[in-house]
């Protein structure tokens, strides 16, 4: 099975018209520069993510009172008491 990037030796011959190659990282060249990069860009999917989720969820009961009622100046938003003159009984 060939290898998906070519071997190029020192001294063999590599024409300016062709591709040019660059070097591939391997999965265990693990630095603190990639994890930080990797993690960056975890950091924000996740924060997209959760956002969605408690967006989707919002209307769930149960998440407006744990959730969404304990974030200061949202809990007016989410505040369903009927007053005492609309009440039936």
């Amino acid at each position: 099975m060939p290898s998906p990037t070519p071997i190029l030796r020192s001294g063999a011959y590599k024409s300016p018209y062709g591709p040019k190659y660059h070097y591939q990282p391997h999965v265990s060249t693990i630095t603190p520069q990639t994890l930080f990069r990797f993690g960056t860009k975890a950091a924000g999917f996740g924060g997209v993510a959760l956002f969605t989720v408690i967006y989707f969820a919002s209307g769930i009961p149960r998440v407006q009172d744990d959730i969404l009622k304990k974030i200061p100046g949202l809990a007016w938003y989410y505040d369903r008491s009927i007053p005492a003159s609309d009440a039936a009984f």
